[in-house]
Parts: C-alpha cells; structure tokens; sequence
C-alpha cells in the first residue's frame, strides 16, 4: 500500500502494510509514497541538520522533536519539482520561531518533523529533557527513607503531591497528545492513499479493550496478606500479576505454588526495593544476576520497578520477557512522567506494558479519595480509546475492609463487560510479540492477516 525509504515506525508499530525501497527522494527528506497515487509525505531525516530538540504545539497535540523551521523547509524544498507552501504551523512553547507542515500543488505533505522521532520522544520520556537531572533528589530520598518514620514519609508525599499536581505535561489522568499524533498522521497517509489504511486491531479474538491486574508486593506484611485481594478477583473469575521483591522478605514457597496452580501469575519487583536498582548503569550490573536468578527460580518473564524508577537505555538489559514500569501519565510517582499511551509497544526487544489506572496508594494514601470513581472514569476512558486497563494495587496497604470493597466494586462492575480481555501481563506481552511478526496483506479486493496472529486477530481501518 505504501513504499519507503526507511522504516516507519506508525505502520510498523501498527502493521500496516508497506515495504522498504531506499532510494528517490529529495534530499534531506525521507518519503513514504502511496502506491495507488503516487504521491508522497516526505518528512527530515535530520542525518546532517544540528536541529535541537524542542517543544511545540501542533493544534491540540503536544510535540517534542526537532523541528525544521520555515525558511529551512523552504531552502530543502526549493529543489523539489513541485511547489510548495506552508499550509499549518506549529507554535513554539518557547521562543517565537516559525515552523509549519507544507503542502504542495500535487497534493503531497512535508512535515517539518521526523514522525519516528516524535513518537519514540512520548515512549521514551524524551520530552522530559533536563528534569531527568531530578534523579539525585530521588536518590537523596531513598538514601534517608529508612531513617523517617512511615508517617513522616507520607506527610512529605502529600506535601510534595500539591507540587506535582501542577504538571501541565503530561496530563494526568490521561494525556492524548500521542494518540492524537497517530490519528493525525493516518489523516494525512489517508488523503495520499484516497482511502483507509488497514491495520492490525490491538487486541486479539475481536476485543475491544483489555484488563490487566497486578499487585506489588513491597514487605513481608503485603507478602501475608496476599489472600485478601486473590480472593476479591478469584471469587469473581479474575486472576492477575503478583511481583514479589527477592531479598527483601522471604517468599514462602508454598504460597507461590499456590499462586501458579491457580492461574495467577510471578513477577520480579526489583531486588531489594531500596530504590537504587536503576541508580546507575553500574548498580544494575551488579544486581542483575540476582534478579536474573530469581526470575529463573520463580518462572518469572515480567519486572518491574520499585517506585517505577525506569531508565529507556538501560530496561532492555534486564532481560525480561516484559517490563511494566512505564505509566501513561503519573505525575505523584517519585519518577513522575509517563509514556503517554495505553497500548503495548517495544523498546528494543523488550515489550512495555505501561500502568494505565491510578495507583491505589496515589489514590487512597496520598490525594486521599474514598471510593472507585477515579478507577471507574479512566477505565470508561480506556474502553472508549481501545486501550489496556493496568492497575497496579498493594496487598500491603489494600488491608482495610473499605479498600477491599473499593475493588470489588470496580471488578464488579467490570465484570459483566463482553467486550473486555480479562488478561495477565505474560499474556499481552505474548499477543503482542506475535501480532509484531504478523502482517496484513492483499487478498483479491482485501486484507487477510498472515503470520502468527492469523486466526485471532482482526483488521481495524484507520
């Protein structure tokens, strides 16, 4: 349906049908071409321009890419055989710098932005820019954590929420700004093509939206009272996710069985829980062979991060089957940020699972909320959008009888949703993973999905 230059990440990511062909194109631009018209979106491949990173504003959408200004697409675009003119701008947050997407009398785009770019700045926390250098603040805190008393911590959690709460990106509960730049870009790839572009649905076996339960097991005392929340979800036909913490409490092997037999699933949380996994490349060297160890021993394929401490570079040398230290949007965590969606996606060979639901010790310890709602209004949202409900929640502070009924009533009403995938974590990661090495092709006057995913999944227009 289309041909490239170069990989295109939305297609990919989407797999939608293209192939590679590098080669024809106007400098510095990369082209992607519809097949049926002819016609092309071109877009800098930034291979030679010393452009900075920097954050725009594309109507509604939030960017964070290098952008080529408008007398920079001008000059590229002066060699192309067809005339140019900037049709939309792009406004700045900082600075008064003038940049637009061109069109042309042939009715082709030029995008004054690299799209993979642009994409993989949400997934990474790239937009984050210099507020990573708040990593030593973190590493302060975990240093003098043992030392405070636990209401000394909250108290400061709920001191600094009010600080956190004034975020303007990303949006918390949810931010659309990614999402947002999908559907814009298959605007454009539908008005080369002159009709829709077909896709891979996210979910298998015609699904709308998925559910993925999981518990993060901090002490000992979450550790003993695993019971209470197993027998909430199991009482209702649900299982889900349980990451236990290796060397910081004593796993009972009994219990663990217990889990497995009964359909749940094992994870790693971390080492020790000290917030120094991910402190540097260096610490993580160091403890990987024991979390790798443990993850042997536990049939574990899953990780996560304490506290969400998550470094892009550094995720895939965990080894994991999967990660799930990603949240959409969460800017209460000690790590606030987000990779600003609900779906699955991959760093490298690893697959993401970002948490998606507001965590139940943001919700009911810190910002002090009594009920579900919260719960309810972003999983309404997530079946809306098509997207994964994840929802970490803490056998060690879920202990009272009102928490308890707080999620039985979001199972409940839940439960009766046709449309929903009731997954666990190992399972997403595994669709995932085949519907990444499937593929749609041409069948006569359609589409067929050919590859592992064939028989499950389905083709969704965009």
């Amino acid at each position: 349906m289309f041909t490239a230059q170069a990989p295109f990440l939305l297609l990919d990511y989407f797999r939608a049908p293209y192939t590679v062909e590098p080669g024809g194109s106007v400098e510095p631009f990369s082209a992607l071409r519809a097949d049926a018209t002819g016609k092309a979106l071109l877009y800098p491949s930034f291979t030679e321009a010393p452009n900075e990173l920097g954050s725009w504003c594309l109507g509604s959408i939030r960017l964070h890419a290098r952008v080529a200004e408008d007398e920079q697409m001008r000059a590229w675009l002066s060699g192309a055989a067809s005339t140019w003119s900037p049709a939309e701008p792009l406004e700045p947050l900082d600075g008064d710098a003038t940049a637009s997407i061109w069109r042309s009398d042939a009715g082709e785009v030029a995008l004054p932005f690299d799209p993979n770019d642009a994409i993989t700045a949400y997934w990474s926390e790239r937009y984050l820019g210099s507020e990573q250098s708040s990593a030593w603040l973190r590493r302060l805190y975990y240093r003098a954590r043992p030392l405070l008393p636990r209401q000394a911590q909250i108290a400061m959690r709920r001191a600094y929420s009010r600080v956190q709460g004034r975020s303007e990106f990303p949006s918390w509960p949810a931010e659309t700004s990614l999402h947002d730049l999908y559907d814009r870009l298959f605007q454009e790839l539908r008005w080369l093509t002159g009709g829709p572009v077909p896709t891979i649905a996210p979910w298998p076996g015609g699904r709308r939206w998925a559910l993925v339960l999981t518990h993060d097991v901090e002490t000992a005392a979450g550790a003993a009272n695993v019971g209470l929340l197993r027998e909430v979800e199991f009482s209702r036909g649900f299982r889900s996710s349980w990451n236990f913490v290796p060397l910081r409490y004593e796993l009972d092997e009994a219990l663990r069985e217990e889990l497995d037999e009964a359909g749940f699933e094992i994870g790693v949380h971390g080492l020790k829980h000290d917030g120094r996994d991910l402190e540097s490349l260096e610490t993580l060297e160091r403890r990987l062979p024991q979390i790798r160890q443990y993850a042997e021993r536990w049939s574990a394929v899953g990780f996560r991060s304490p506290a969400t401490h998550r470094h892009w570079e550094w995720m895939p040398l965990l080894g994991f089957d999967y990660d799930s230290s990603y949240p959409d949007t969460d800017p209460y965590e000690p790590q606030a940020g987000g990779c600003c969606t609900w779906l699955p996606f991959f760093n490298g060979e690893l697959v993401e699972l970002p948490i998606t639901m507001p965590q139940d010790h943001t919700l009911f310890t810190i910002l002090r909320v009594e009920d579900e709602q919260p719960w309810l209004s972003k999983a309404a949202f997530l079946r809306e959008q098509g997207g994964m409900a994840l929802l970490i929640t803490h056998p060690d502070y879920m202990l009272e009888q009102r928490y308890l009924d707080v999620y039985a009533r979001l199972l409940d009403g839940l439960s009766g949703d046709e449309t929903l995938w009731r997954a666990l974590p190992r399972e997403v990661s595994a669709w995932w993973r085949r519907r990444a090495d499937s593929r749609v092709e041409r069948n006569g006057a359609g589409w067929v999905v050919e590859g592992p995913a064939t028989g499950e999944a389905t083709i969704v227009e965009r």
